[in-house]
């Protein structure tokens, strides 16, 4: 099983957090453009710019860390680009209300999975045990 230390993940859910903080005061998406790039291009190539400058300022291996599943951090990365995207997309068309909504969504998901709650784990958890019910219901 794949999977990624948990300070590199809270690495990029600091990023994603203070570049929120930092869109909504200054009302720019222009910021937001480091996080939605960075996952974007992680989910598209497995690389991700800001992990690779976190990782060298790891004091031990990064196997000595508490791991995450790779699996439930690639679901959550779709997340957050896709909100990232919707904001970025609204700040360009000048929807301030959906541009507000989308930003404070992402920033929130990503302080309440700092705080240790992760929010797109209970929904991708909630989405399996529907799936699971429903084969199950289906072959019965």
């Amino acid at each position: 099983m794949k999977t990624i230390p948990k300070p590199l993940v809270m690495a990029n859910q600091w990023t994603i957090v203070l570049s929120v903080i930092i869109a909504l005061i200054s009302q720019s998406a222009w910021i937001l453009f480091i996080p939605l790039f960075a996952n974007l291009l992680s989910l598209l190539t497995g690389f991700h710019p800001v992990l690779v400058i976190v990782k060298r300022f790891l004091s031990k291996p990064a196997n000595q860390y508490i791991q995450e599943d790779y699996a439930q951090l690639r679901f959550n990365q779709w997340l957050a680009v896709s909100f990232l995207f919707i904001a970025s997309i609204s700040y360009l068309f000048n929807w301030a209300i959906l541009f507000n909504l989308a930003t404070v969504m992402v920033g929130l998901a990503a302080l309440i999975a700092i705080l240790g709650f992760c929010i797109g784990c209970f929904v991708r958890f909630q989405y399996q045990q529907w799936n699971y019910r429903r084969k199950n219901s289906a072959t019965q």
